[in-house]
């Protein structure tokens, strides 16, 4: 009778307990927001930008190191100032260097709260989903023939929101192996652009000036971009129209 007990007992444990990633995201988010907004900051690093040069300058190794565990924390629990830290990763590095540690550093983070909400939610609503009939369904099914392409649209479409192409892959069951490379071939555009930005901030800041984001729609910024996701929706595109033209051929 104990062991009866104990089963559903363990298992309720566990259920909960593959939550608690999911909870901490959550938890840390929500602390991060109203608590770091005000350091993570252009300015804060207009006030420090002279020490963070002499320590970089001395210690270019654990500053990169630094960098990238500040910039994972700052994905994973979705924290503010993800612009701060690209833009700063130029200006510390360069902009092949800083490129490279961008991408890598949201690559990171991205996964890891991948990760978390598929341990908690992610099984569980894909169980649902698979459970499903209609509209869902089919939803899943459409995303299954076409995932790497709609994953890198996620990455390239400027107007979905990163917290957002970082969960919704782990609540619908895409593959691993194709949310890492997708989101690190997918954020390159961006993070270069940002990157850029941020090379040129020590000569913002001497003018007193913030920089300036608004470029990253100017036409010869964002025009490319949106080039990259009609690329990627293409073969979208020829899957969708392929069994119509299939159809129409045959009753031909």
């Amino acid at each position: 009778m104990s062991d009866m007990t104990e089963t559903p007992n363990k298992a309720v444990k566990a259920g909960y307990a593959r939550h608690l990633p999911l909870i901490a995201v959550a938890a840390v988010a929500v602390i991060g927001a109203v608590t770091l907004k005000d350091y993570l900051s252009f300015e804060t690093l207009r006030e420090n930008r002279e020490a963070l040069l002499t320590f970089r300058d001395a210690n270019f190794a654990t500053m990169g190191a630094i960098f990238v565990l500040i910039y994972v924390a700052i994905v994973a629990f979705s924290l503010p100032g993800a612009a701060v830290a690209s833009l700063t990763g130029g200006f510390l590095f360069g902009l092949l260097g800083g490129t490279v540690l961008n991408v890598l550093s949201a690559t990171m983070g991205a996964t890891a709260i991948f990760l978390a909400a598929r341990w908690g939610l992610g099984n569980f609503l894909n169980s649902k989903i698979e459970n499903a009939g209609g509209r869902v369904q089919m939803l899943k099914n459409a995303l299954r023939q076409n995932e790497i392409e709609v994953l890198l649209l996620l990455r390239l479409v400027p107007a979905v929101p990163f917290f957002v192409a970082n969960l919704l892959p782990a609540l619908v069951g895409v593959k691993l192996r194709n949310y890492l490379w997708t989101t690190a071939v997918g954020i390159i555009p961006g993070a270069i652009v940002f990157t850029w930005i941020g090379v040129g901030l020590g000569e913002v800041f001497d003018r007193g000036d913030d920089p300036d984001l608004s470029l990253l729609w100017e036409p010869h910024v964002i025009g490319p971009i949106l080039g990259l996701c009609v690329l990627a929706a293409m073969p979208i595109l020829v899957k969708t129209l392929r069994p119509a033209n299939k159809q129409t051929s045959d009753e031909e």
